[in-house]
Parts: structure tokens; sequence; C-alpha cells
């Protein structure tokens, strides 16, 4: 007789107040102050903010570009797409598995070379060749443009991985990054019969743009992504009268089966806690392998701030990655 497996168990403790560290609750402080001083992003074009975003001036630092990144061009369903790409040190093409990127931002801000620093990190600690993809943004290109792009750099990495590695492919992203990342595993699925990666990286994503109850309760009071927030991102990327329970929006909904391993990475300060929480039960519950890194304190997009829960979850990350290779 077979014996099942242990079951997971999510530790309450990780909720309490009194997990949250003094070294978080400072950081939290630095956020939201940081926040409250900057210029309302919603009262400006979405050209002007990604610009306020870039020069640094808000809650996220601005984002040196690596001097080691180099970009090509594909086609693409709506003209070029650009690659942001990092390689290990060393000889081209001997990666040891190559990292499909998607960036964050709601679909409205972000860009390929903001998170160089952390990709310059999985390709020194985990030898993978980092490929990020400047997918296009709304309000200029709404729902699907930007899924329609993630699909097709992902479809031209499965032509084109030799380029980089013999290694294993891996998908995933921050934010809405971890959305796209869901949405394109599910499309190569359903759409070309292919489950081509080894392994996907979901860190704090949303997966239901409809809002799961913590979204919905969070309010407006940050440290970073509110709930007003969400608002604003699904209002500019989805077109009106869209069924925000199709899977190609909302993934949480969609058949999960036969997706990769996958990491889900959350802090418990994001309004995107029950998304992360909820896909991570709804992948098990499909039949895959799943862990889940639930951090005390954490804001959405903690990873972004130096401190000891950012490294513990880098660190988490990185493992993830080794483990599969």
């Amino acid at each position: 007789m077979t014996t099942p497996p242990e079951p997971t168990v999510l530790n309450p403790a990780l909720f309490m107040s009194g997990a949250v560290t003094k070294e978080t609750d400072e950081i939290n402080s630095v956020i939201m102050d940081l926040v409250t001083n900057a210029a309302d992003p919603w009262s400006m074009s979405a050209a002007e903010a990604r610009a306020m975003r870039e020069r640094g001036e808000g809650p996220f630092p601005a984002a040196p570009v690596s001097e080691r990144a180099r970009d090509i061009e594909i086609d693409g369903p709506g003209g070029k797409i650009t690659l942001h790409i990092i390689e290990p040190d060393g000889e081209k093409g001997q990666a040891r598995g190559v990292y499909l990127h998607l960036h964050g931002g709601g679909w409205v801000f972000g860009g390929a070379n903001q998170q160089d620093s952390l990709l310059e990190r999985l390709a020194d600690t985990c030898g993978l060749a980092c490929i990020s993809v400047e997918y296009r943004l709304a309000p200029e290109h709404p729902y699907p443009a930007g899924p329609d792009d993630c699909e097709a750099a992902a479809l031209w990495l499965v032509r084109n991985a030799a380029e980089f590695s013999g290694g294993p492919l891996f998908i995933g992203g921050e934010s809405a990054g971890g959305h796209l990342a869901a949405v394109t595993l599910l499309r190569l699925k359903e759409r070309h019969g292919m489950t081509p990666f080894k392994g996907a990286n979901l860190t704090f994503g949303c997966f239901d743009l409809g809002m799961t109850p913590s979204m919905r309760a969070f309010g407006n009071t940050g440290p970073t992504l509110s709930t007003r927030d969400v608002t604003h991102f699904v209002d500019r990327f989805i077109p009106d009268g869209s069924d925000l329970r199709s899977p190609d929006i909302s993934p949480l909904y969609g058949d999960l089966g036969a997706m990769p391993d996958a990491l889900f990475v959350v802090g418990t300060r994001d309004g995107l806690l029950d998304d992360t929480l909820f896909m991570h039960g709804r992948w098990m519950a499909a039949g895959n392998k799943a862990e889940l890194g639930v951090y005390p304190g954490g804001a959405h997009g903690f990873i972004a701030f130096p401190g000891e829960l950012a490294e513990k979850a880098l660190a988490q990350i990185d493992r993830f990655f080794l483990r599969l290779l």
C-alpha cells in the first residue's frame, strides 16, 4: 500500500505581529514615508509615472542597468520584442539553464532592464542565462497585448534555447510578472500542447484580477500596493466588459494540471497574500509540486529592499532553482 504524503501545514505564527522583526517594521515605515511624499502616479499620464519610477521617485529605488546586459530583438505579434539578457560570466551558451523573466509593474509600469541586480544574482549564484521580456504595456496596449508578447517570447525561447544552454528552462516574475508567467504556462499547454518549463518562480503574483479577499480588504494605506492601485491597474489593462474569471485573465481559474514545479513567495503585509495562498493550493491540488515561502511583515515588492527578510526570500529562490538544475 502506498503511504500518503504528509499534508502541507501553514504555520499560523507566521501571520502574527510578533513574527515581524524590528528591521522589517522600520523598512515598512521608510517605504510608507516614501509613498506619502511621492507624487500620486494616478494623477499623471502613464508615461510620466514610468519616468518617475525610473528616476527612483517613489517607494522603489532606481534600478541600475547591468553592464553585462545585452539586448536582442525578436518578432512578435505587435512588432519587434526586445529581450534583455544577462548571462553567467564565461563563455556564451555555457549556462546551466535559462530563466525567462517577466517583469512586474501592474501591466502598466516597469521594464525589462529594471531588475538587473536580481537577474545578475541568479546568473552568478545559479548559473542561469536570464532573459527578461520587454512586453507591451497598458493603457497604450491593453490586454491581450502583454500576454501575447510573453507567449511569443516563450515560443521563441523553446526554439532557440540551445543558443544559451543545454539545460532546463524556467519561467517566472514578480507581481504582474508572476501573473504573466502563469498565463504563459497555460497558453503553452492549451494552445500549443507543450509544457517546456521545468520550474516556475512566482513571486507575490496577482492571479485573480477580480481581487481576492485580502486584496479587497487591504485598503489604501500601503506600504506599497493598495486596493486603489490594483483597481487602477486592472482598469488600464483589461478592456471594459471582459470576464475577469477567464483563465487567460485570472489564471487562478485555469486548468492547472501538468504545470511545472513552482515556488510561491509572498509577504504577510501584501494585499496579494491570498493570491499566493490560493494559487499555491490550487497548484498542488492539480497534482503539481509547489513550495511556499511566507515572510512575516513583508510588503508587496519586499525583495527589492535590502534587509534580512529580502535576503531570506532571495536565498529561497536560489535554492529552488539549484534544486531543479
